[in-house]
């Protein structure tokens, strides 16, 4: 009986059968990290123990809430750009103040703090909170062209995102000279949903440490 292969992030494989033919299909997870990469965004790096303070001094004081820098789910799809830059200049142009009011409200808080104190400086928690906001939301809810470019490494190829033409086709760009869609692995859990897509479908589950992906290009 022939077998098919699973290739995980760590480069190893597993066989098993599979309708009496042997297909190649690929596993990888991209870590989040590598995302940033991929999106030619600036990994930020900060002191040991300090992102855990600023973490919790933001969850004390709640200066990310949407009162203070916006709802970011609808800002982040209201943006019309596609650049980590274009949309730092768009954010910050709608919401001016909200870097410098979120970071305030964060630095009051850690100075109720007295662990670690001496390692925090005001322009590390201005670091954090564009990270934050700006960084990790474009990386987070923007991340489909990272799937695309890092599966066109893997593939040895190029990669082009959708035209608007194309989206209304289910299509989310394109590896080399292959139409792909990229959809939830939850996607597959759903019989009652048609099966109408016509490419070849990138499958993907975010996890705390990143994004994992799953296609099979036959």
């Amino acid at each position: 009986m022939e077998t098919s292969q699973i290739e995980t992030f760590s480069g190893s494989y597993a066989k098993y059968p599979i309708r009496g033919r042997k297909v190649m299909k690929k596993s990888f997870k991209i870590k989040s990290d590598e995302l940033l990469r991929l999106l030619n965004a600036d990994i930020r790096e900060f002191p040991k123990y300090t992102r855990q303070l600023m973490n919790l001094a933001n969850q004390n004081s709640q200066a990310t809430r949407p009162r203070v820098v916006g709802q970011m789910s609808e800002l982040i799809q209201e943006f019309p750009g596609k650049e980590l830059k274009a949309w730092e200049e768009w954010y910050q142009k709608h919401h001016p103040t909200a870097i410098e009011e979120a970071t305030t409200k964060i630095f009051d808080m850690i100075g109720l703090f007295e662990d670690a104190i001496g390692k925090i400086t005001r322009d590390i928690v201005k670091e954090w909170v564009k990270d934050l906001v700006i960084t990790k939301t474009f990386a987070g809810l923007k991340f489909q062209e990272a799937i695309l470019k890092y599966v066109a490494d893997k593939e040895s190829t190029t990669y082009e995102m959708a035209t608007p033409q194309e989206e209304s086709q289910n299509i989310d760009g394109k590896i080399g000279d292959r139409y792909v869609s990229i959809k939830p692995s939850t996607y597959l859990a759903k019989p009652s949903i048609p099966i109408s897509i016509k490419v070849d479908i990138i499958y993907y589950k975010k996890m705390k440490s990143g994004i994992e992906i799953e296609y099979d290009f036959k």
